[in-house]
């Protein structure tokens, strides 16, 4: 269980983090929704307890298993990783935003 410090500064991680990563993919890659198309499978990761190559030799013990974390989450960890999607998405808008803009370089 968190505190409410601890918890705090865990949504701010996640949606800073997540944010930067996708600032720079969307920039590199010159795409605009790259990291919300990726955070959704780099969420399936964190929640997994399987390997990735379990899914191709063993996939439905592997898909229950997954199915079984994220049924698992609490609310907290929910509003947490939902605050890692808000910073994906929100570092698309701002992809968006510089383009618009005239920003050739983004």
């Amino acid at each position: 269980m968190l505190n409410l410090p601890q918890f705090i500064i865990a949504v701010l991680l996640y949606f800073i983090l997540f944010f930067g990563i996708g600032f720079i993919l969307n920039m590199l890659l010159r795409s605009t929704w790259t990291m919300a198309i990726i955070y959704p499978i780099v969420i399936f990761f964190m929640v997994d307890d399987s390997g990735i190559f379990s899914y191709f030799t063993n996939a439905g013990e592997s898909f229950a298993l997954l199915g079984d974390g994220l049924l698992s989450l609490t609310a907290i960890d929910i509003i947490i990783l939902t605050a890692g999607m808000i910073g994906a998405l929100l570092s698309g808008l701002a992809i968006k935003m510089l383009r618009n803009r005239g920003y050739q370089m983004f």
